[in-house]
């Protein structure tokens, strides 16, 4: 049988722009593989994510809300899979490799804490050398995942997951284009979930925002791909510049609307010390924590796998474990 892996990386010399990382361009592994005669290294990459636990774990994590019990609110999961969606529709408009951008978006956030960025925050406060998500997400593909021998990604794909929200821009096309997606992605899930939860309707968006990117979630979301499609060039990711200003302006109008508002983040300062609490409980008493972690304790420290167990822990879990540790049980005779 043809080898189904030389094939693809064929068609991938002939149809792809001159902006597009190749397979054939990739700087690989950390630790050298034979190849696989189906999938390219990008493809096996995207599987690998696909079917490690992190991924899984996503599902009950906060996006926004926290820990929603309403069916239709979005997860950290779903946002991924929009993410992923939005990334690869610019990726083929832009003619670059789709299995690597949807690599990147399908591993952007495996790192992301419990209760959104209030867990993110409470970790940052008590580790002592900090914590970012988007670095954690490289950690995890890297040192967590299969009981710390790593997922063993290329490095285009780690680039990209590392340099998804803040910092140095990834070193390839399609890295970027997942960060823009991610944008564009959160932006407009998040008035979708606003909407639901009665914080304002579709009408109270100021008209500099829907007179030029739309009046529905799709339609905005249509507007600003369609822009960057024809507006980037030479590699540079650009939108039509009154598009781009209502973008910006959305940006801030969800701030003060939404990721700032107490009616959505009440909850929040709970959260907050709730994971403080655990941090401080698992790093005094390390083995208290999963035998997987007991590794990471011996070769970095308690405080490192305290952040590293926290991190991981869904939002239904980490209530479980925190009520196990600190709320008294009835007694039963």
């Amino acid at each position: 049988m043809e080898n189904i892996r030389e094939r693809t990386m064929q068609i991938e010399d002939s149809l792809l722009s001159k902006e597009a990382c190749r397979c054939s361009d990739s700087r690989g592994r950390q630790r050298p593989e034979p190849e696989d005669d189906l999938r390219t290294p990008f493809q096996r990459d995207r599987d690998r994510i696909v079917h490690c636990n992190a991924f899984r774990r996503l599902q009950h994590k906060t996006q926004v809300f926290l820990s929603p019990t309403g069916d239709h609110y979005r997860t950290r999961l779903t946002h991924t899979l929009e993410v992923a969606q939005i990334a690869r529709t610019l990726a083929r408009g832009l003619q670059v490799n789709e299995d690597l951008t949807e690599a990147i978006a399908l591993g952007h956030d495996l790192g992301h804490t419990p209760f959104g960025h209030a867990g993110e925050r409470a970790l940052k406060e008590v580790y002592p050398k900090g914590f970012c998500h988007y670095q954690q997400s490289l950690r995890v593909v890297d040192h967590l995942e299969k009981s710390g021998r790593g997922l063993n990604l290329t490095w285009e794909v780690r680039n990209g997951i590392v340099c998804h929200t803040e910092g140095p821009e990834a070193a390839t096309l399609e890295g970027r284009i997942v960060r823009l997606a991610d944008k564009i992605a959160y932006l407009n899930h998040d008035i979708d979930d606003a909407i639901r939860a009665d914080l304002f309707c579709e009408e109270d968006l100021p008209e500099e925002i829907r007179g030029v990117l739309g009046k529905s979630k799709s339609a905005r979301i249509n507007t600003l791909v369609l822009s960057t499609l024809e507006n980037t060039k030479d590699g540079v990711l650009r939108m039509d510049p009154a598009v781009d200003h209502a973008f910006k302006y959305l940006n801030t109008y969800m701030f003060h609307n939404v990721y700032t508002n107490p009616v959505c983040k009440g909850e929040e300062g709970k959260a907050e010390n709730m994971v403080k609490t655990m941090y401080q409980y698992f790093a005094e008493n390390p083995d208290k924590m999963p035998e997987d972690y007991g590794r990471v304790t011996t070769e970095e420290g308690p405080e490192r796998a305290a952040c590293d167990y926290i991190s991981g822990m869904s939002d239904r879990y980490a209530i479980k474990v925190y009520e196990s540790l600190f709320i008294p049980r009835p007694w039963d005779a």
